[in-house]
């Protein structure tokens, strides 16, 4: 029986590629909400991240998320995504 490919995507943070099921998408929807994506589905711009506070660090540190969703991000918004990352300071 064939295997069927596992979807990989690379995250923001620490830039490794991992099952896409392991990472979290932030997504920029078509009305410049940034939001975090639980269900994957979202229409928008998406981004990847692990759910853990160091890869958030590192992407907000070189202004990765910024870059790639091609939208600024408020003070709000990053607190928001800290509390929905369940923000520590582990490793991926």
């Amino acid at each position: 029986m064939r295997q069927r490919k596992v979807p990989q995507r690379m995250c923001v943070g620490c830039m490794e590629m991992k099952p896409k099921k392991e990472l979290i998408r932030i997504v920029r929807t078509p009305d410049s909400q940034v939001l975090i994506d639980a269900s994957g589905k979202k229409s928008g711009r998406g981004v990847y991240i692990c759910p853990s506070g160091s890869c958030l660090s590192k992407a907000l540190k070189t202004n990765r998320l910024e870059k790639n969703l091609q939208h600024p991000i408020s003070e709000e918004i990053i607190t928001r995504l800290k509390v929905g990352l369940s923000y520590d300071n582990g490793t991926c």
